[in-house]
C-alpha cells in the first residue's frame, strides 16, 4: 500500500477538495499536508519578503533562500512523518517544474508513492479562483502549465469537467 500520495497542480486546480474526497474513500486514515500548510506556519515578514515568498498583482509567485531552506526542511519532514507510519497526501504546486519534484524525490526515496498531476484547463482554474476570493488574480492561469513541466507521473485526473470524487475513486483504485 501507498504511503504518500503527490498532488501537483496549478493554484485553484481542485486539489484541495481532491484531498478532501480521499480522504473520505480511502479505507485508512490519511493526513494532508501541503505548500499552503507550510506557508501558513511561516512568519508573517515571511510571506511578502524577497528572502521568503512574494505574490505579485499579476498572480506570479516568487520565493527567496529562506523559503527554500524552510521547504527543504518542510518536505524531509514530511518524509520523515510517512517513514514513521503515517499515510500522508501532499497537495503541492511545482513551480519549477521538474525542477520542483526532485528534492520530493530525493525525500520520499524508498517510500511508496504515488505522483498525481491535477490539471484543470486554465479558463475553468480562473473561474474557480475569483470565486474563492483567496488568491490573488492570475495565479491560476499562470500556474495551469507550468506546474506540469516535465514533472513524471504514474496518474493524471483533470477536474476540469470531473467532479472531485471521481478522480479521488480512480487515484484510489491506482493505489491498490
Amino acid at each position: 500500500m501507498s504511503q504518500v500520495i503527490v498532488l501537483n497542480g496549478g493554484s485553484s486546480s481542485g486539489k484541495s477538495g481532491l484531498v478532501r474526497c480521499l480522504q473520505a474513500v480511502l479505507p485508512d486514515p490519511w493526513l494532508a499536508l501541503g505548500t499552503d500548510t507550510m506557508i501558513e506556519a511561516m512568519p508573517a515578514a515571511m510571506h511578502s519578503s524577497a528572502a521568503g515568498i512574494e505574490f505579485a498583482p499579476d498572480g506570479t509567485v516568487s520565493v527567496g533562500p529562506e523559503f527554500m531552506a524552510m521547504q527543504a526542511a518542510w518536505i524531509e519532514g514530511v518524509a520523515a512523518m510517512a517513514r514513521a507510519g503515517a499515510r500522508i497526501i501532499v497537495d503541492e504546486v511545482f513551480l519549477g517544474g521538474a525542477g520542483s519534484q526532485q528534492p520530493w524525490q530525493r525525500a520520499l526515496d524508498g517510500l511508496h508513492v504515488v505522483w498525481v498531476g491535477v490539471r484543470c484547463e486554465a479558463a475553468v482554474a480562473e473561474g474557480r479562483e475569483i470565486a474563492r476570493g483567496d488568491r490573488i488574480a492570475g495565479m491560476a492561469a499562470s500556474q495551469a502549465e507550468l506546474v506540469h513541466r516535465g514533472v513524471t507521473y504514474d496518474l493524471e485526473v483533470d477536474t476540469t469537467h470531473t467532479e472531485s470524487l471521481e478522480c479521488a475513486r480512480a487515484i484510489a483504485a491506482r493505489l491498490r
